[in-house]
């Protein structure tokens, strides 16, 4: 408080003297061309403590951050267990004629395909297995060699990539290993080349939460191969 006399004091009407009062300062020029006034009250530290009443600013930032993220993690589990819910009942059978190729039944061939499903399940933990060989009637050097089984899977690419290596070990390396269209039926299915003493042949395969199947192709593109293996599956997989 001033100790001025009383009639020292001029009006602040005329004068555009600062008014003491126990509001917020503001500075206001007289005879400003704009009514803006601007406010000089300290401004909260948006890390400090927090104001009564509510968060800060950056505490809200943060938690909006951490909520957004836990949205996207739940959309996404909940996306992966409906796939899974949608996959896991699959059966695998191998029909007499599938894809215009017919189930070859001689003893070579049933001894090739139980030499495929033991190779494969030594390796993947199948509820059921399959194997077979399919003899094409125009070309029967094209035999399509069909193998897989049924399961549980959590992770069918990395099954799937098991099962490209297992058969690399037994057939030599498998080149221009590429994604390729998994069709109607969904999941991942691969397509790669396999160079062997016996000569080169397209290796094929498909991997979902409930199967994961292999198939060979000698004499055929990987093109054609994947296609004819997008249409064997069609007729040997089903799902409950």
């Amino acid at each position: 408080m001033s100790d001025a006399h009383p009639s020292d004091r001029r009006p602040s009407v005329d004068s555009g003297a600062i008014e003491i009062t126990s509001e917020p300062v503001v500075l206001a020029a007289p005879d400003a061309p704009h009514t803006e006034a601007t406010d000089i009250t300290p401004t909260a530290d948006p890390d400090g403590p927090v104001p009564a009443g509510g968060l800060s600013r950056r505490r809200k930032i943060v938690l909006g951050s951490v909520l957004a993220v836990a949205l996207a993690g739940a959309a996404g589990l909940g996306s992966v267990g409906w796939r899974i819910a949608q996959e896991k009942d699959a059966t695998l059978t191998t029909p007499a004629q599938v894809a215009g190729l017919n189930l070859d039944d001689s003893e070579r061939a049933r001894t090739t395909a139980d030499y495929l499903r033991t190779g494969f399940t030594a390796d993947i933990n199948a509820q059921e297995s399959i194997g077979a060989v399919y003899a094409d009637p125009a070309a029967p050097e094209r035999s399509v060699l069909l193998f897989g089984g049924t399961a549980l899977v959590w992770q069918p690419e990395r099954d799937l990539d098991r099962l490209f290596d297992l058969v690399a070990e037994g057939e030599g390396t498998i080149d221009e290993l590429r994604e390729v269209d998994a069709g109607s039926l969904g999941g991942v299915m691969k397509c790669g080349r396999s160079t062997g003493p016996e000569g080169d042949l397209a290796v094929c395969g498909w991997a979902d939460h409930g199967s994961v199947a292999m198939a060979m192709f000698p004499g055929r593109t990987v093109d054609e191969s994947a296609a004819l293996l997008r249409d064997i599956r069609g007729t040997v997989q089903s799902r409950n």
